[in-house]
C-alpha cells in the first residue's frame, strides 16, 4: 500500500539531517508544511509561544532577495504572536545580523526562532527548499562567518556555488526567487496558522 504524503515525511524526518522538497512539486507547500507541523510537535512547541522569523538577505541581490521576500510575505499576513525580521524595506543582512539576533532575544524572550535563507548548490539541486533542524549557519556559501541563527531553518536553493558566489547572485533569475519565496512563506503561514488552531 502506497505511503501518505504524511508518513513519508515522517519516515525522512526519523533520520538525521534535512528534508528537501523542489519547489516544482505542485505538493511542495503542502510537503513543507506538514514538516514545519511536525517539527513544531518535536519541539513540543505550545500553540501560544511567540514566533520569531528570521529572514536573511538583501533587496539589492537577486539570488540573496529570497529571505526579504518571504519576510514581507510574512508582514503583510499580520500573524499574532509572531515577529518577522527581515523584510524589503529593512532587510536583515551580514552587518546587521548580530544585532537583529540581540533585538530577537531582548524583543521576544523565550520566542521560537524560525531562520531564513538562499543558498547555493550543485546545479541539479537548484530549486530545492531544505527544512532542518537546529541553527542556519547564514554566509557559509560565500565565505562569511556569522552567527549561527534559529531553533529549525528553511533555505531555498537558488543558483550554483563554487565559484563567483557574489556574481552568481546578482545574476540569478527573479522568478525562481520568487517561486520559493511563494512556496516557503504559503508553508510558514500555514503552518503557524495549524499551531495557533490547536
Amino acid at each position: 500500500m502506497p505511503q501518505s504524503i504524511l508518513e513519508q515525511i515522517q519516515e525522512r524526518l526519523l533520520t538525521p539531517g534535512e528534508l528537501k522538497v523542489h519547489v516544482d512539486d505542485p505538493l511542495a507547500a503542502r510537503r513543507l508544511r506538514l514538516t514545519l507541523n511536525l517539527l513544531f510537535r518535536e519541539q513540543r512547541l505550545q500553540p501560544r509561544r511567540p514566533v520569531a522569523v528570521v529572514c536573511i538577505g538583501t533587496d539589492r541581490s537577486t539570488g540573496d532577495a529570497l529571505g526579504p521576500l518571504v519576510g514581507a510575505r510574512l508582514a503583510a499576513a499580520s500573524m499574532d504572536n509572531v515577529y518577522t525580521y527581515g523584510t524589503l524595506e529593512q532587510p536583515v543582512h551580514a552587518s546587521n545580523l548580530a544585532q537583529t539576533i540581540a533585538e530577537v532575544q531582548a524583543a521576544c524572550p523565550g520566542s521560537f526562532v524560525i531562520a531564513i535563507d538562499a543558498c547555493l548548490g550543485r546545479s541539479e539541486n537548484i530549486g530545492i527548499v531544505t527544512v532542518g533542524r537546529g541553527a542556519l549557519k547564514p554566509g557559509a556559501g560565500v565565505n562569511k562567518s556569522l552567527p549561527p541563527v534559529g531553533d529549525i531553518y528553511l533555505t531555498g536553493i537558488v543558483n550554483v556555488g563554487g565559484f563567483m558566489e557574489y556574481f552568481v547572485l546578482q545574476n540569478t533569475r527573479l522568478s525562481l526567487v520568487m517561486r520559493l519565496a511563494g512556496v516557503i512563506a504559503d508553508a510558514l503561514i500555514w503552518s503557524i496558522q495549524d499551531l495557533r488552531s490547536a
